[in-house]
């Protein structure tokens, strides 16, 4: 009996490690296929949007390579200049976006980020999108959840409204092999979730990304940019429309609300 444990174990053990073998060749391959063709500046889209309405709004973009817009074709499909052009549309005021966000950026470097914003500027509203490259970096969700809290913080206390984009659904990147894109997608599910339960009692708006997942697994061609890998412009458009209501909330624009009831015939 003990001869067959000790069997058991070695062949256990033998399985940890060729997984984790396999994991380590995948993500290899993953870098090779997905490589750099976006090059590491998203497009500059800061400006103000709408400028004969007044009354402007300031918009704030802080996290990734997503909040920067990475993978749009032109400046106004970025995701900032998306929402900035939106939310001067729904709520009738210019909108001056201001891009402090960091293609490659992990959580922790949200501080920088913050530290970074000319002196004296005052946003009325930030949104933050991070975590993606935490997951993949292997950084620790606990770390990871603090550094986000931390800058949430911050802003609440410029008196600045704040809307997360949780982290996105890395399932959806089909660039990336199995069993590597399932680990993922698992890992990244739970850190969006415990970002929404960490920043939602410090007054945060909070957008779940991960539900925009299932429309770039099933136009990957339309919403990935060439590396299939970060959004393309119709990506970007489709987490927009996911963060506008939110966006709108958090600066007083009222939504419309629907009736539950039916006309009788």
């Amino acid at each position: 009996m003990r001869r067959v444990l000790t069997l058991v174990a070695v062949a256990g053990a033998s399985g940890v490690v060729a997984g984790r073998e396999l994991l380590r060749l995948q993500a290899r391959q993953a870098r090779r296929t997905i490589g750099k063709p976006l090059g590491e500046e998203a497009l500059a889209a800061d400006r103000t949007w709408k400028k004969k309405q007044g009354d402007r709004l300031e918009l704030l973009m802080l996290g990734d390579s997503i909040a920067a817009g990475l993978g749009a074709e032109r400046r106004k499909h970025t995701l900032g200049a998306q929402l900035a052009r939106r939310t001067a549309r729904r709520s009738g005021r210019a909108v001056r976006l201001h891009t402090g966000a960091v293609v490659g950026a992990e959580s922790s470097a949200l501080r920088a980020q913050l530290a970074g914003l000319p002196a004296g500027y005052r946003p009325d509203v930030a949104v933050v999108v991070v975590g993606g490259n935490d997951v993949t970096h292997r950084v620790r969700q606990a770390d990871s959840v603090a550094h986000l809290v931390e800058a949430v913080t911050a802003l609440r206390e410029r008196g600045c409204e704040v809307v997360v984009g949780t982290c996105p659904d890395l399932g959806a990147l089909t660039a990336v092999p199995q069993p590597l894109r399932a680990l993922g997608g698992r890992a990244s599910r739970s850190l969006a979730a415990a970002q929404r339960v960490a920043v939602l009692p410090l007054g945060a708006h909070v957008v779940a990304l991960d539900a925009v997942g299932p429309f770039f697994l099933s136009e990957p061609d339309a919403m990935f940019a060439v590396d299939r890998f970060h959004p393309s412009g119709a990506g970007y458009k489709r987490i927009a429309k996911a963060l506008l209501p939110a966006v709108l909330g958090a600066v007083g624009v009222p939504q419309p609300t629907f009736s539950t009831t039916t006309a009788s015939a």
